[in-house]
């Protein structure tokens, strides 16, 4: 008799959320209806669960300056420019079309680090 293997059901939110608080110092909290995570008190990452009825799952992340716009060029599939923070070089990540989650999780800590490295005030 053959025993059923049972995969494990981790959600793209939920993989994203482990990402976020292995971080040090991060925190979620819901804003807009959304999770969103910080890094003491400060916003690095959004999730975007079909936001306004867009047709993606993906969490939105400061990038530096210039990135935004090579990833949309190279990979608009994957990446975009999102509302509201798109002007201020925040880039969109789609985590509903099988991410790479190695690039997925390098792109939060980048933006961890931009967002921990500024000043409070």
């Amino acid at each position: 008799m053959r025993r059923r293997r049972r995969a494990a059901t981790t959600t793209a939110v939920d993989r994203l959320r482990a990402i976020c608080l292995a971080l040090p110092d991060t925190t979620e909290k819901i804003a807009w209806g959304e999770p969103t995570w910080r890094v003491r008190g400060k916003l690095f990452a959004q999730l975007d669960d079909h936001h306004h009825g867009a047709e993606h799952l993906a969490v939105w992340l400061p990038a530096p300056l210039g990135d935004q716009e090579a990833m949309i060029f190279t990979d608009p599939a994957r990446f975009f420019r999102p509302p509201y923070v798109g002007h201020r070089g925040w880039v969109g990540v789609r985590i509903d079309r099988r991410p790479n989650w190695t690039v997925v999780a390098k792109l939060v800590k980048q933006a961890y680090g931009l967002v921990a490295a500024r000043p409070t005030g």
